[in-house]
């Protein structure tokens, strides 16, 4: 089946995704910091036959429109809400990795009656007090490395990401590049983003949820203590610790990670 690439108008914006379509069960893909929808692909292919696949490119990213500003996850959350409603989809599944899993749960704690569930790829940890907001250190960090990858090639990108990352399918090597060529600097400014409650929005989540997590000496991002404390915050969370990852955690451990999302998939599919 022939995957449709589709730009809507939603929440103001021109939102670009890709859809595997088919009367199925909906299930939205909401990518990291400079990824791109199609960064999902491999996944997407395990998960077409059982699911209509979604994969947006959020603001700044793809080739969804990038404005000025307004790059925090509240945008972010307005963006994929304003996508379900434009498609008339009716409970759909969210998947969200590291900015695009702070858009999930966000999502399900400010619209509790829009997904069905979520499943949360190693998120920034915003429901810890401990989580600090990005120092202007960092912030000039992330500016130098997008500045600087954008000036190599297509090929450059690959063959540095092969070498930095061996344990990446060739499937993932591509549209990561890709994505790194289509991102808008506009992505970095975070100054006028809309603020969050993210202790009222947590505690707001009711429907099923998947947290998963890797090793934090491999460069992921969520802690054992900090499972526990959004654990203790959603009981009907459940965690799954993937060994022999990092924050990339899918493309790093794809076999262990597709296991875990299909078996949460597959627990989830006869309930509402």
């Amino acid at each position: 089946m022939t995957w449709q690439s589709e730009t809507i108008v939603a929440n103001g914006l021109r939102l670009h995704y890709t859809r595997t379509g088919g009367d199925k069960p909906v299930l939205v893909m909401a990518h990291g910091f400079s990824d791109d929808g199609l960064c999902w692909t491999p996944v997407a292919r395990l998960l077409e036959a059982r699911y209509d696949v979604i994969m947006l490119d959020a603001r700044g990213h793809g080739r969804s429109e990038a404005p000025d500003g307004g790059y925090g996850t509240a945008e972010h959350v307005a963006d994929i809400a304003g996508l379900i409603s434009v498609l008339h989809l009716q409970r759909p599944i969210v998947l969200g990795h590291s900015m695009g899993a702070m858009t999930a749960l966000l999502l399900a704690g400010t619209h509790p009656g829009l997904p069905r569930a979520i499943l949360l790829e190693d998120p920034p940890p915003t429901w810890s007090h401990n989580w600090p907001p990005p120092s202007s250190a960092q912030r000039g960090g992330r500016r130098h490395w997008i500045v600087d990858v954008k000036r190599k090639t297509r090929e450059e990108m690959i063959a540095d990401q092969r070498a930095a990352s061996p344990s990446w399918s060739e499937d993932e090597l591509g549209p990561w590049a890709d994505s790194k060529l289509r991102l808008s600097m506009y992505v970095l400014r975070t100054e006028d983003q809309a603020a969050v409650d993210w202790h009222a929005a947590v505690r707001s989540v009711t429907c099923p949820t998947l947290l998963i997590t890797a090793e934090r000496e491999r460069g992921a991002i969520v802690s054992s203590e900090d499972a526990t404390k959004l654990q203790a915050i959603l009981p009907q969370m459940r965690v799954a610790h993937i060994a022999g990852a990092g924050h990339s955690i899918r493309r790093e451990q794809f076999a262990e990670y597709m296991r875990v999302v299909r078996e949460f998939l597959g627990e989830i599919g006869n309930t509402e």
